[in-house]
């Protein structure tokens, strides 16, 4: 998605961190691109109060008050990928006023005729982040080991996980590492512009196309590869899995959420203990190649600083491993973890006697 755009971005009626997880991720990310929120129940307030991010990023209640704005991205991530129902007349009257629209859902615009009829009557854009042409399975042969890949992976969906890849992969950069980010999600193609949306390539070929990501960003030296779903989550796991044994990581930093018990979506539905998923994902991992977690990012947002110092002294002591919270207190205490298990990673090739490679 081209920075070039003026954007308002549609939260009507979900302007809140979880469910406008795109919206806040984008404003976070590509603060200058945003002309606005658009929510007519919230009108007045600001992105900051709502979502999160964006501190006084305005919301409107509607288009008029946008008018400098060419773009609307529709900016949630719900169960399913639904469009829903009330923003249909929203939608025409964006593509009306000349408007490009951009969606991350699994509900393709280009697939709905009255959005096509009006998009082409109007001369404008609709742009489906998530189609993709996936159709080849995996090679399956190692990756190689030039190239050190880190995989975020979390107890639940929606815990931060493209966050921290971002984030840690930002901070590898500015202490000099060529690193970089590999989205695998349409927020995260959103900002990198480029990607692959595991989670709408048919599931054959979910592998084959993680490893090709793999293949086409191999020329860093460390890559951040973001993690979709969680590996016990009844609705999509088949995603994180795939996704895990296409990019063969080397590790994986394991994402959570202070004070989640229940998977998102499915109340009543309790979440494993952190250090059986962190046992699940190694074992999962070893099928195809062996990655262990070696760090934590917690996601302390809805605890206050004195209790979030509290937690990440007890997950260190727990699992004698970095954590860190990045949202709150930066990268810096992955950066370096990544850094020192990327010397650790060296030290046992050469020990091996294994000079690497890349295919």
């Amino acid at each position: 998605m081209s920075s070039a755009h003026k954007m308002v971005i549609l939260t009507e009626g979900f302007s809140e961190p979880i469910a406008a997880k795109t919206a806040a991720s984008v404003v976070r990310y590509r603060r200058s691109d945003v002309v606005a929120l658009l929510d007519s129940t919230q009108a007045g307030k600001t992105a900051g109060g709502l979502i999160g991010a964006g501190d006084d990023l305005p919301v409107c209640g509607s288009l008029d008050q946008a008018p400098q704005a060419d773009t609307l991205l529709l900016g949630i991530a719900p169960p399913g990928g639904k469009i829903p129902l009330r923003w249909r007349q929203i939608i025409l009257d964006a593509i009306a006023r000349g408007m490009d629209i951009v969606s991350g859902l699994h509900d393709f615009l280009s697939r709905d005729e009255q959005f096509v009829a009006a998009a082409r009557q109007a001369g404008v854009r609709l742009v489906d982040v998530r189609q993709n042409n996936e159709r080849e399975v995996a090679v399956g042969q190692p990756l190689g080991d030039d190239c050190l890949r880190i995989h975020t992976v979390g107890h639940d969906c929606s815990v931060g996980k493209m966050v921290v890849s971002i984030e840690v992969a930002n901070g590898l950069r500015q202490a000099g590492a060529d690193a970089q980010f590999v989205a695998t999600g349409q927020t995260g193609i959103m900002i990198a512009g480029e990607g692959c949306p595991i989670d709408c390539v048919v599931s054959d070929f979910v592998c084959g196309a993680a490893e090709r990501l793999i293949l086409a960003n191999q020329s860093h030296d460390i890559l951040l590869i973001e993690g979709q779903g969680s590996l016990a989550h009844p609705r999509y796991s088949p995603v994180t899995l795939g996704l895990l044994h296409g990019c063969q990581p080397h590790g994986l930093i394991l994402c959570y959420e202070v004070g989640r018990m229940e998977f998102n979506g499915l109340p009543g539905r309790r979440i494993p203990p952190l250090a059986q998923l962190r046992t699940a994902y190694e074992i999962a991992a070893q099928l195809v190649h062996p990655a262990p977690v070696m760090g934590i990012a917690m996601n302390g947002r809805q605890i206050a600083v004195a209790d979030a110092e509290h937690e990440k002294a007890r997950i260190r002591d727990e699992f004698r491993l970095p954590v860190c919270d990045v949202f709150r207190d930066g990268p810096g205490e992955l950066v370096a973890a990544v850094l020192a298990f990327r010397d650790q990673v060296r030290a046992h090739r050469r020990e091996c006697g294994d000079s690497g490679g890349k295919r």
